[in-house]
């Protein structure tokens, strides 16, 4: 079963004043590309939440949006940055000295500056650490779910497409019989008409029909194409990504098609390659959306 690339998904928890949301948005990409905006109380996690994300999604541009809010006061521990509190204060009494400005620094206005007062929840750590987990993994889940779903249907495409791509395959293969034959006689009596009364050459005849044999087979790629589709159906049954594996067979299938267009000198069979072509460009575009 194969997997999209595109999904949503949203999980929550509020648990002993501490409330979580987690946001995860997956769009079509070469590679994985994990991106994640969390609170800086949080951030020591940031890590950990990618392995947990690396490990279910294997493709995609991955957006993640975390929320976080602690209103429980259990093992919290506020401290202060002295250091950079002395430096600000300097700072701003060599800014009052040049300015020519009252000096009315206080306590509480050093207080507000950013990461002076510092609020440690070191008892907490490793239940905000499951906690956030716990939410992300419900996240990842509804978002495989959503995943799922979506892949499904673009399986039903894929194969019907596919099927269609066989049958021209089939149609081509018997447009190519007798095509040799048909050459034969025509060459014979385009040779007569020059020729007229004169004996044709039995052995130069035979190699300009061996030439032209050999020119014009398309057994081969008839035969690799039909590989390509059995793999190509193959693959679809995989419970994994598949989705470059599949991209490069559609390569092929059109490298191929392309070929027996350049060797047919059939209008027929010349038809039923530009409908092939065009049913494989509309593979290649689906598949841009496959894990």
């Amino acid at each position: 079963m194969i997997s999209s690339m595109t999904g949503y998904g949203k999980q929550s928890l509020n648990v002993e004043k501490r409330e979580y949301q987690v946001e995860i948005k997956s769009v079509n990409h070469r590679y994985l590309d994990i991106n994640i905006k969390l609170p800086k109380s949080i951030s020591y996690l940031e890590d950990t939440i990618k392995k947990e994300i690396s490990a279910k999604i294997k493709r995609g541009k991955i957006d993640v949006f975390i929320t976080f809010e602690n209103n429980s006061q259990e093992g919290k521990n506020i401290t202060i940055n002295k250091e950079l509190a002395k430096l600000y204060i300097e700072q701003l009494k060599e800014l009052a000295q040049e300015e020519k400005i009252l000096n009315n620094i206080e306590v509480m206005d050093i207080a507000k500056l950013p990461d002076i007062l510092i609020v440690k929840n070191d008892e907490e750590d490793e239940k905000i650490q499951n906690e956030l987990i716990e939410v992300v993994q419900g996240a990842i889940s509804k978002i495989i779910e959503m995943k799922n779903i979506e892949g499904n249907k673009i399986e039903q495409d894929l194969l019907q497409r596919i099927d269609k791509i066989e049958n021209k395959i089939v149609e081509i293969s018997a447009k190519s019989t007798g095509l040799i034959e048909e050459y034969v006689v025509k060459l014979e009596e385009r040779i007569k008409q020059i020729l007229k009364e004169q004996e044709i050459d039995q052995n130069r005849l035979a190699q300009e029909i061996v030439i032209y044999a050999d020119k014009c087979s398309i057994q081969e790629e008839i035969t690799r194409l039909n590989s390509h589709i059995a793999q190509f159906k193959e693959l679809l049954k995989k419970d994994e990504p598949v989705g470059k594996r599949i991209d490069f067979l559609i390569q092929e299938m059109n490298r191929e098609t392309n070929t027996i267009g350049s060797k047919s000198n059939s209008l027929e069979i010349t038809n039923t390659v530009i409908e092939m072509k065009t049913e494989i460009e509309n593979l290649r575009e689906q598949i841009q959306n496959v894990e």
